[in-house]
């Protein structure tokens, strides 16, 4: 099946018609990366909110997530961003740092959902909630949460870019490219990396000294 013969209000249609308006969509980005944190976000859109082209924001190039990001962000009821830093990833692995960024961004929705619809994860919140295995693909609220939460997290990793232009980050925003493998050997590792990760981890153990912006403008 093509993406665009998908109904992606399919979960939300059955939802509406249970009475249930006000749909949170919850997505992550940034499991893979080496740096910085996991940014996760809820959305809740209008009800049968419709806009073409949305789809899971791996598939939408820059142009078209930042596009969508602005209408998305003049349309929806409400928005809720969670930030985990790196050192969090570090205490408390990956997958449990998603679930607490999807968590603060559910908290910080000025709207309490009366359901949530979520990327793969199975949370434990206090309202019902569905677990959609590829959600980012099939729900358009999901799907929503993962443009804001994608724009938020490249936002941040220009961000960095700015301070360590060296490193490349506007270019592979922390995943482990050639590019950025090669940086990371040359330069060192930052303040702002994920220590648990390897190659990180592996460098530290062979003495590395951890940079920040002091010392590395030294």
């Amino acid at each position: 099946m093509k993406s665009e013969d998908i109904d992606l209000l399919k979960f939300e249609k059955k939802l509406y018609k249970e009475g249930i308006n006000l749909i949170a969509g919850v997505d992550e980005v940034g499991r893979g990366p080496l740096v910085g944190p996991v940014v996760a976000s809820a959305v809740i859109l209008p009800k049968n909110y419709k806009l073409e082209g949305l789809t899971d924001s791996k598939k939408l190039s820059e142009k078209k997530r930042n596009l969508f990001f602005d209408i998305i962000k003049r349309d929806a009821i409400a928005i809720g961003v969670g930030v985990i830093s790196a050192k969090i990833i570090d205490e408390v692995n990956i997958y449990e740092a998603s679930k607490l960024a999807m968590y603060e961004a559910i908290k910080k929705l000025d709207i309490k959902p009366e359901h949530v619809l979520i990327d793969a994860m199975p949370l434990n919140l206090d309202v019902p909630s569905t677990s959609i295995i590829h959600g980012d693909a099939l729900s358009l609220s999901i799907a929503a949460a993962s443009v804001i939460a994608k724009v938020t997290r490249d936002k941040m990793m220009y961000e960095l870019d700015e301070k360590y232009p060296m490193y490349g980050f506007k270019n592979h925003k922390g995943y482990p490219t050639k590019e950025h493998l090669q940086n990371l050997q040359k330069f060192g590792v930052l303040e702002n990396y994920r220590f648990t990760y390897k190659p990180v981890s592996d460098l530290i153990i062979r003495g590395g000294e951890v940079k920040n912006e002091k010392n590395i403008n030294q």
